[in-house]
């Protein structure tokens, strides 16, 4: 059975997306810790980080590089936080986070039910920041 972000990439479910390349997607967590927090995921289902192949890792990190730039400056963060747990979804993410204190990770602090008005500011606020487009 596909994963929950296999099914947002192909279209079965909603996502707010703010990258995609033939390797990669990167889309707004339904439960953001900061506004602007945004996972990047591969196309490719793999559990377990180590478990990617190598060129795979490092296309994904340069694309959470590239992300996290454009965040920096969308929401002037002191710093834009990355973290790869991946208990929840059993499909490798990596988690991108603007922070301004370590306390900012505590996903005991996610928002489950945050203002769709916000999401939709943040994804078209970090799409500018980062130059990016949906190629609909």
């Amino acid at each position: 059975m596909a994963s929950v972000f296999t099914r947002i990439m192909n279209g079965e479910l909603p996502g707010r997306f703010v990258y995609r390349d033939e390797k990669c997607a990167a889309f707004l967590t339904i439960a953001p810790l900061k506004p602007g927090h945004t996972l990047v995921v591969p196309i490719e289902e793999v559990d377990h980080w180590i478990d990617l192949p190598e060129d795979l890792a490092a296309h994904l990190f340069a694309v959470a590089q590239k992300i996290s730039k454009g965040m920096q400056q969308a929401f002037e963060p002191e710093k834009v936080g990355l973290m790869i747990a991946g208990l929840e979804v059993r499909h490798v993410h990596l988690h991108l986070v603007p922070i301004w204190q370590v306390h900012d990770l505590d996903f005991s602090k996610q928002d489950k039910d945050p203002d769709p008005s916000m999401m939709d500011a943040a994804m078209h606020k970090l799409r500018e920041a980062i130059g990016w487009q949906p190629s609909e």
